[in-house]
């Protein structure tokens, strides 16, 4: 396997940059998910990468090598498609050994390598079919496996799991994690879905408009998104934003909240940090994550609780999603199932461990 590097890579077509100045890194063994919603760019990348577009500026390194001028065929790379893109005419076997004869390996060595794959893939029982004959995911069973028995140093997937039903997409995922343990092989992932990037990547690049919002683990994505766009896209649902501004005592941050009755609520939000200095007395946006919003328990800390009116319950199974309203902010907060009802007063409290305050104006967040 080998690493990647996308260095200062931006893109433009005609008039239109597609992308501005990215740069990535993808370690040996890594597995790489560019995720954002359509449009942000993230397959124009993956194509520049395959050398299926022409880097604009900038440069595409594979283990160390610039391979910007590289045709596709040279730069050891195999890609899976969201369309399959299998030969209807032929059998999986000669689907998966086709690049291999083309190259000229050898036919023992092809059958060799094309039944080690399948095996792998469980799919060594479908060798004779044709892919009319196949399900969905054995389908992409077969285009993974003839990317694997390339054994290129990069394998990259566009978008793979998209025309699977919601069942097959979350085994297919597995599968893939699997495979990415067992072999250790270096991935990069193009999708719009977070819980896909949530649950393969070692590291996540959240795109927006041709840019890179954050790049970082998928657990540090989660907790501490770098803005308010990151913050919104990453997490379903997505985590609150409550208006208030922002004020010191003794230490300690609090969000003063506006209130039509009841007064203010002033919520205790961890530790005043230095960089919230230049902020106090501002208005900010306090971000909590819906699990981070509870009921109040009698031995939580009673600066970061207060009473509120649930307007809609959401029933999951495994819990409730209550919408209630803090000053003109709606927020959702995950709940016990079965306990409480739309109407009923409840008595919340923020986890202030993971409370987070953003600049409404720049929309970063402040640290």
């Amino acid at each position: 396997m080998a690493s990647l590097e996308v260095r200062n890579v931006s893109k433009k077509f005609g008039s239109l940059a597609a992308l501005s100045s990215v740069s990535v890194q993808a370690e040996d063994g890594e597995f790489l998910v560019l995720l954002g919603p359509s449009g942000c760019g993230k397959s124009t990348l993956l194509s520049m990468i395959a050398g299926l577009e022409p880097v604009s500026a900038g440069d595409i390194l594979i283990d160390g090598r610039v391979v910007n001028e590289f045709a596709p065929k040279d730069r050891d790379i195999a890609m899976v498609f969201q369309s399959y893109a299998l030969y209807p005419s032929m059998n999986v076997y000669e689907n998966m050994s086709f690049g291999m004869k083309v190259r000229g390996v050898p036919r023992p060595a092809r059958d060799a390598e094309v039944r080690r794959v399948a095996a792998l893939l469980q799919i060594d029982g479908l060798l004779d079919r044709r892919p009319s004959q196949l399900s969905g995911g054995q389908r992409q069973r077969v285009a993974m496996g003839r990317a694997l028995v390339r054994n290129p140093k990069v394998f990259l997937f566009d978008e793979p799991l998209s025309n699977l039903d919601a069942k097959l997409r979350v085994e297919m995922r597995t599968e893939l994690k699997k495979l990415h343990q067992t072999l250790g092989v270096t991935i990069v992932y193009v999708t719009h879905d977070q819980i896909e990037a949530m649950t393969l990547a070692t590291k996540v690049v959240v795109m927006r408009n041709g840019a890179i919002q954050q790049m970082a683990a998928p657990q540090e994505i989660y907790d501490r998104p770098a803005n308010l766009f990151v913050a919104g896209f990453i997490g379903s649902p997505a985590m609150n934003l409550i208006r208030g501004v922002l004020e010191e005592d003794r230490g300690r941050a609090l969000v003063r909240v506006a209130r039509a009755t009841d007064g203010d609520l002033r919520l205790f939000a961890g530790p005043f940090l230095a960089a919230y200095g230049q902020y106090a007395g501002a208005p900010v946006l306090l971000g909590i994550r819906p699990e981070a919003l509870t009921l109040a328990a009698g031995d939580g800390d009673e600066r970061a609780a207060f009473d509120t009116r649930i307007d809609v319950i959401e029933p999951t199974g495994a819990d409730n999603l209550a919408l209630v309203s803090v000053g003109d902010s709606d927020v959702i907060a995950r709940l016990p199932p079965g306990k409480n009802a739309a109407g009923d007063r409840v008595r919340l409290q923020i986890d202030p461990e993971r409370a987070l305050i953003f600049d409404p104006a720049s929309e970063r967040l402040i640290r």
